[in-house]
């Protein structure tokens, strides 16, 4: 087996799903696990949280740069969120693509349907939470939001649960190794991680 091999035909898969899904432990699964598989890394001008490391989790920019960054076409999609903006530089996508590598981009509702105007071979992934009682329990579970807040999210979680039919496929995030593993199947790559004892194909 080569270290390097691709998929044959590379294609951008977008993943996207409500708040609470669990979409960033899937991502950083999938970094540890399939290394191979380039993710975008987008663009914000909310504050560094402790954990993140500018360039691997956000590229950390102020408004006027970001602005700056729209008016000269620099984004594949971008949106406005919580007094935040945030976009997918388009630039990186591109190059990857044409080098024949599999691009994953993780961004919400509204990116994905921007995605799926510029590039309509794009793949589009929906996260799903085991069901919606288990969605709402982790977002009001969180702790750490105020409850104006959490109203928010789940307002916007029902909106993006409702938005299900307007993606290809849907990935049920009840366990987060298996549903990693069924989305690096998406992307066409023969190379998944190691079978784990007991696990079925």
């Amino acid at each position: 087996m080569e270290d390097d091999a691709r998929p044959e035909a590379a294609r951008l898969t977008v993943l996207s799903g409500p708040s609470g899904v669990g979409k960033d432990s899937v991502i950083e699964l999938i970094r540890a696990r399939s290394p191979w598989v380039w993710l975008s890394v987008s663009a914000t001008t909310r504050k560094m949280r402790d954990y993140e490391v500018d360039g691997v989790h956000y590229f950390f920019v102020d408004r006027p740069e970001f602005e700056r960054m729209i008016a000269t076409g620099q984004f594949l999609e971008w949106a406005e969120f919580a007094g935040n903006l945030y976009g997918t530089p388009r630039g990186p996508v591109e190059d990857k693509l044409r080098s024949g590598e599999p691009v994953l981009l993780k961004i919400d509702l509204q990116g994905a349907r921007q995605v799926r105007a510029a590039m309509p071979d794009a793949q589009l992934v929906f996260l799903a939470p085991p069901s919606v009682e288990e969605l709402k329990r982790r977002l009001i579970g969180r702790g750490t939001d105020d409850e104006e807040t959490i109203r928010r999210r789940l307002v916007h979680a029902d909106e993006e649960l409702a938005a299900e039919r307007e993606f290809d496929v849907t990935v049920v995030n009840d366990y987060v190794e298996r549903a990693a593993d069924e989305l690096v199947s998406l992307l066409g790559s023969s190379f998944l991680a190691p079978a784990r004892p007991g696990s079925q194909s």
